[in-house]
């Protein structure tokens, strides 16, 4: 998943440099969903493996 995340963010960053603003927006809007994702992802992963450890 945080493949994904740095694929948009490039795809966002080149398409801010070539003036696209329209694509840029859409990029780093799908790489943030992304990122809160794998962030909720990895907490719910962290507090399973914690109290599977008890």
């Amino acid at each position: 998943m945080l493949r994904w995340i740095v694929i948009f963010l490039i795809v966002a960053l080149v398409a801010a440099v070539l003036g696209f603003g329209g694509i840029a927006a859409g990029a780093a809007g799908i790489a943030k969903i992304i990122f809160y994702i794998f962030l909720v992802l990895l907490v719910i992963s962290v507090i399973a493996r914690l109290a599977r450890g008890r």
